[in-house]
């Protein structure tokens, strides 16, 4: 029995051998690697992450080398050989820069971690895995791109014959595309500047400014392009045609005035050689021809007195025209043409019971300010707009610590319950919530960016063309703009006050019916006051604000008829009417 065992013994010798080389071969079982298909984005200053895993998924701890190489196989950047990171053949500019992540090392995968990436990392990059003599290897693509913050875009002012609208923006790397388009889509990159600083962390900020000369011109956008990430971001501008410099009419008169002159001169000098010939031809006159003489002197004396008369008339017209061209020069001719001053006051039968109407009905604001109720606590003009352009203003008094909507609304819209304050619903409107200052629209909300807070608040609307435009009057910027809106029926202005000690006041309007010697006597009593010693109390100021269609009268001369009186308070002087005040009086 003992000899039948033996060979049975022998037997599985050889076959526990061939079991292990079988076990043996399928640990070297053959794999695949790979990494993510799209190119990996990093920011300069940031981390950038090369993962990659092996198919079918095993073990990689106990891997043979796991190695992040460049072009070369040589240039290192990370090595993982004998279960930890050998530092032996890194390429120098990663040292210190790299970790490899090992979390998931039992899922098959692996990644290294690049901190601090410079504009150098960006390129290919290959993982290679190897176990035993078998090796797989994959490639990774980094680019190195940051998409910066979105441009804001302001109205500088006046120049070289147009208006001048700056955008800026940072945060952006390589160095941004910058484009100019108008509302055409037409590019007016070629009539901009622009500048670009780069910061301590490699990002740039880019400033590009452009001249608008074209009145017709009224929308310009300015985008800025990634060229690596090839994605932009954009901001449109609106620019109201007042901002634009209006043609001196001046101008042709004075070519007209030259012309004049010109033919003056060359009249009296034919006058002058006239008279020369007759003299000459009077002293070779014999006795025989003095009756003639006689007749030509007479001709002579009364050319003459024609020629005094012409050149005192010349030199009458010449110094009135000075005059008026010292005139012209001292009082810019400024013209709101197509905006008029739009005067209402509050009608107290649409306002919300808790709402405290001035008695001028000027002014709203809160009986209670310690309520937070989520009520729709809003009041409307008294008289609507249907058509033309208008515009007003809105003071606000502790508008920046409190919640308020302000705009238009349509003439018939549900103001009841709950209700959103959306075009769609006939309301144009923006305010200030708790998330910051917004414009209501369609799809929700716009995040408004403020260089300061609004004290005061304008409102122009285009019944024409379907825009209604807020600006910010503290600083003359623009705050947001609904182009191509679709109208019907009449708008009201619209005034909500949600929460906090926020009270609003609209700007008074009220037409003077004084003539231009009631003026008069008011600029001579305004001297008066000035030449005392020093003794100046701060009263409230008259500001004229002349109507859209007429142009500014001289100073002394009186208001011209159909003129408007803003009465204001020595420290609250509209800023617009300040603003217009500073470009006609430097």
């Amino acid at each position: 029995m003992e000899n039948h065992r033996k060979p049975s013994l022998l037997f599985h010798v050889p076959c526990l051998f061939v079991l292990t080389q079988l076990l043996s071969w399928v640990t070297t079982l053959e794999f695949r690697v790979f990494g993510p298909s799209d190119p990996i984005v990093a920011a300069p200053g940031g981390e950038a992450i090369l993962p990659c895993s092996v198919f079918p998924a095993m073990n990689v701890e106990n891997m043979e080398e796991l190695r992040w190489f460049r072009s070369r196989f040589s240039e290192a950047v990370l090595v993982y050989r004998d279960q930890e990171e050998q530092k032996e053949g890194q390429m120098p500019g990663y040292s210190q820069r790299t970790l490899l992540v090992k979390d998931q090392f039992h899922q098959g995968k692996a990644a290294v971690r690049i901190l601090n990436v410079q504009a150098s990392d960006s390129g290919i990059y290959i993982c290679h895995f190897q176990q035993g003599v078998f090796y797989e290897e994959a490639i990774l693509e980094l680019k190195v791109a940051a998409m910066g913050f979105v441009p804001e875009v302001h109205i500088k002012g006046p120049e070289d014959g147009g208006v001048c609208v700056v955008c800026m923006t940072s945060g952006w790397y390589p160095e941004p595309q910058v484009h100019w388009k108008d509302s055409r889509g037409e590019n007016l990159t070629a009539f901009s500047s622009e500048t670009h600083t780069k910061d301590a962390e490699g990002l740039f900020s880019t400033e590009t400014s452009l001249v608008v000369r074209d009145s017709s011109v009224r929308n310009v956008t300015c985008s800025i392009f990634n060229p690596i990430l090839g994605q932009e971001k954009a901001m449109a501008m609106f620019i109201p045609e007042p901002f634009f410099p209006q043609v001196s009419p001046w101008k042709p008169a004075f070519l007209v005035t030259l012309t004049m002159m010109g033919l003056l001169v060359l009249g009296t000098s034919y006058l002058l050689r006239r008279e020369h010939s007759a003299r000459l031809k009077v002293q070779q006159e014999t006795v025989n021809f003095q009756h003639e003489m006689d007749e030509s002197q007479k001709t002579k004396e009364d050319a003459l007195r024609t020629a005094n008369a012409l050149m005192v008339e010349l030199d009458r017209r010449k110094s009135a025209y000075r005059a008026a061209w010292k005139k012209a020069q001292l009082y810019a001719d400024w013209r709101k043409e197509h905006f008029e001053a739009w005067t209402f006051t509050l009608d107290p039968a649409s306002a919300h019971p808790i709402l405290a109407i001035s008695p001028d009905r000027l002014s709203v604001s809160r009986k209670d300010s310690t309520l937070c109720l989520d009520d729709l606590f809003c009041v409307l003009g008294i008289r609507g707009i249907s058509s033309g352009r208008h515009y007003w203003e809105v003071k606000l008094r502790n508008g920046d610590s409190s919640k308020w909507t302000l705009g238009v609304c349509r003439e018939g819209v549900d103001r009841k319950g709950c209700f959103s304050e959306c075009p769609d619903k006939g309301f144009w409107t923006v305010g200030r919530s708790s998330s910051g200052y917004l414009a209501y629209i369609d799809t929700g909300t716009a995040l408004l960016s403020l260089r300061q807070a609004p004290q005061s608040v304008g409102v122009f609307v285009d019944y024409t063309e379907g825009d209604i435009s807020f600006y910010n009057m503290s600083d003359m910027s623009p705050m947001f703009s609904f182009h191509e809106a679709s109208f019907s029926g009449t708008l009201f202005p619209y005034f909500r006050l949600k929460s906090g000690n926020v009270s609003m006041i609209i700007q008074s309007m009220a037409c003077a019916s004084e003539g231009r010697e009631g003026e008069e006597r008011r600029r001579g009593r305004k001297r008066s006051r000035k030449g005392r010693k020093g003794k100046r109390t701060k009263r409230g100021k008259k500001l004229v604000l002349l109507p859209l269609e007429e142009s500014l009268s001289p100073a002394g001369e009186g208001l011209v008829p159909g003129s408007c009186v803003v009465d204001s308070f020595p420290e609250e002087v509209s800023p617009f009417l300040q603003h217009a005040r500073n470009s006609l009086f430097p």
